[in-house]
């Protein structure tokens, strides 16, 4: 059976991730009650955009594949829907979540889910690549894994 995903769709939907994830994390700065977890928050909305940015120079760097289209730009299309809709930070989900947030602490366990969430994915979806690309894969899952931590460290401290 054939890939159903190269390495450009990760980053593609990373990309997405990442700017979802950023809007999160400026939203749970005004949740945020203590000067220690809004800076947290802060660095992580910040960290967010810098993955963003490094994600789009690793998809500059990799062959990217154009599947047969029935119209032009409906793969793109696919991807862009698949991220909105069934991704970690999908904004119709983040609405509802974000109506919930009151305080530090749902905001802190949300976050933390999210990049549990985000770290199952990247890890599912080497399943779907080619072995030469699961080192860039790799190096979005180390990321994702030092938000958690920072997140987890924060959640012992409240």
């Amino acid at each position: 059976m054939g890939s159903q995903f190269e390495a450009s769709d990760i980053f593609e939907i990373a990309m997405r991730i990442e700017e979802n994830g950023s809007s999160f994390y400026r939203f749970a700065v005004q949740i945020a009650k203590d000067e220690q977890t809004k800076e947290l928050f802060i660095n992580l909305a910040e960290e967010e955009d810098k993955h963003k940015a490094t994600f789009k120079n690793l998809l500059s760097k990799i062959e990217t594949r154009s599947p047969p289209e029935s119209y032009p730009g409906e793969y793109g299309a696919y991807l862009h829907e698949y991220a909105d809709n069934n991704l970690i930070f999908k904004k119709e989900m983040m609405d509802e979540e974000l109506a919930k947030i009151k305080n530090t602490m749902t905001a802190l366990n949300f976050a933390i889910r999210r990049e549990l969430d985000s770290i199952l994915y990247y890890h599912e979806m080497k399943g779907f690549v080619a072995k030469g690309d699961h080192a860039a894969i790799d190096n979005i899952i180390n990321e994702e894994r030092k938000h958690f931590q920072m997140l987890s460290d924060m959640k012992k401290c409240l």
